[in-house]
């Protein structure tokens, strides 16, 4: 079975917190890439209230394989109580892309020119 590329997102309230969460996982080989949106605004129910933040939201381009370490280690970072999580599969692209998108998220012993 080939290797399914996914998005995974969350969001922060800090922008600086939302590059170290990028930037940690692509340093770790978690993600090939990962985007930062422009703050955007939440609301949503929060301890009875409803709440509005400005946020930032971080998308991380990853593979079904490191999806699970992933996952971990963002809820390790992130400081928010409940952060958001959630998956995107990805249906199609160019081939050059989501091969780059797997190659990248290999750990080092694993990798293989594309």
């Amino acid at each position: 079975m080939a290797t399914e590329i996914v998005i995974a997102q969350t969001t922060s309230a800090d922008e600086a917190e939302a590059e170290a969460l990028a930037r940690g996982a692509v340093e770790r080989k978690l993600a090939a890439g990962v985007h930062i949106d422009a703050p955007i605004t939440a609301v949503y129910w929060w301890k009875s209230e409803v709440e509005t933040a400005r946020e930032w939201r971080i998308s991380y381009m990853t593979t079904t394989d490191r999806l699970p370490e992933l996952e971990a280690w963002v809820h390790e970072q992130h400081p928010y109580d409940v952060p958001q999580w959630i998956t995107l599969p990805v249906n199609g692209g160019s081939t050059a892309y989501l091969a780059w998108a797997v190659e990248e998220t290999r750990a080092s012993g694993d990798r293989q020119d594309i």
